[in-house]
């Protein structure tokens, strides 16, 4: 069974072919540009590439390309679309309406039209990709959306309410709601194979340019860093994070600002960026803070606490740890960070492998013998969550 996992963004769309039989990716690549000049950058498993200047008015001719490469040309990889299954989409927001994957049949496509408001920047981009597929390939494909939100569908009450009058909960579903789930999941649940264990404490990292922590007991979600939005949490690359509320406020009365531009503000110019001033890329910063560049050392300084911090909190929340995940892009490959978040938590008797922990990106543990608490790198694969919840969904219609 071959299944197209897609991420779908206002002028972009990114995508994976996946062969079920043995979860292999058979391609990969990237429309963009969508509504401007129009991209593609496509990828084989055996390494034959394509990219090519091709005009993308819509979703429509970018997903018509994008079939066109898959069956066609020196790229190719199928004969034709009919070997395609089903197509899974990744949605960023699916409320308090979705806590599984769900196929797109009935009223799914409005109700995720409807929670447009919870992610602006997200959700509509993700309709327009859901509709162009079935305009493209036909009603008769399945179609199944996998949300970010759903594996934190199991926090508690205690843990996703905010302290503002319950009726704004009733009347417009504030409360946190929680990104990178599928990638949550993924990790803690591999750590689960890797281990033959399924009661654990462990707590995920997914540490990139956008980046959030949570709390995962027994392989259920218990808490996570980001909130109502992606905003939340620790500061990231031009993210904020968590600020005291009335600073937003304060800000926008001395500099007269908009919310529009508040939001701006917090969320694309500020974080790593803006203590460094050097760049949002935390490789740029490190080379600036090696060369002697105070603010961007203070900006890994600050991240890193933050980081430590949530770490440590959720260490209380569920009464103990057994683990600790990095996962992503940061996460991944970056040692030295990784050695510098644990250093905030020796007390709990963690000692890492400094060659294991000197690996880029590979699936392993970095923790020593003797260590009291397991730290791990585990890189993620959320398409292949995705993958494998679409194909659940047409074995449960079966």
């Amino acid at each position: 069974m071959k299944i197209l996992v897609i991420n779908a963004g206002s002028s972009s769309v990114k995508y994976q072919l996946l062969d079920m039989t043995d979860e292999s990716v058979l391609a990969k690549g990237l429309c963009e540009r969508i509504g401007f000049a129009g991209n593609i950058k496509h990828s084989t498993f055996d390494g034959r590439t394509f990219e090519a200047d091709i005009p993308m008015p819509t979703h429509k001719e970018a997903l018509t390309c994008l079939f066109e490469t898959l069956t066609a040309g020196d790229a190719a990889v199928i004969s034709d679309v009919s070997e395609i299954a089903a197509v899974g989409h990744r949605i960023v927001q699916g409320g308090a309406i979705f806590d599984k994957s769900v196929l797109v049949e009935g009223d799914v496509l409005d109700k995720i039209d409807g929670l447009c408001p919870l992610a602006p920047l997200h959700n509509p981009g993700h309709v327009i990709g859901i509709k162009a597929c079935f305009e493209v390939l036909g009603p008769d494909v399945p179609e199944a959306v996998v949300f970010d939100t759903s594996f934190h569908q199991t926090m508690p009450e205690k843990a996703y309410l905010y302290g503002v009058p319950y009726e704004y909960y009733e009347k417009y579903h504030v409360r946190r709601y929680g990104f990178h789930g599928t990638s949550h999941k993924y990790v803690s649940h591999r750590l689960a194979e890797m281990l033959g264990k399924d009661e654990m404490k462990v707590v995920t990292c997914h540490l990139g340019n956008g980046g959030s922590v949570s709390a995962v007991k027994d392989g259920k979600c218990m808490d996570t860093s980001m909130g109502f939005t992606p905003l939340d949490g620790f500061m990231m690359g031009t993210r904020s994070g968590s600020v005291d509320p009335s600073l937003i406020t304060f800000l926008g009365e001395q500099e007269g600002l908009t919310w529009s531009e508040m939001s701006g503000l917090l969320n694309k110019k500020s974080g790593v960026l803006g203590i460094s001033g050097v760049s949002n890329d935390n490789r740029d910063v490190r080379i600036a803070a090696d060369g002697g560049n105070s603010r961007a050392q203070l900006a890994i300084e600050m991240q890193v606490y933050q980081i430590a911090k949530i770490i440590g909190s959720y260490v209380a929340a569920m009464n103990g740890v057994d683990n600790i995940i990095f996962t992503a892009g940061m996460g991944e490959n970056d040692g030295r960070l990784r050695a510098e978040i644990c250093s905030y938590l020796e007390y709990l008797g963690i000692t890492l492998d400094e060659k294991a922990n000197s690996t880029r990106g590979e699936e392993m543990c970095i923790s020593t013998d003797d260590s009291k608490v397991g730290v791990y790198v585990v890189p993620t694969n959320e398409e292949l969550v995705i993958a494998r919840d679409t194909m659940e969904l047409l074995k449960d219609r079966k």
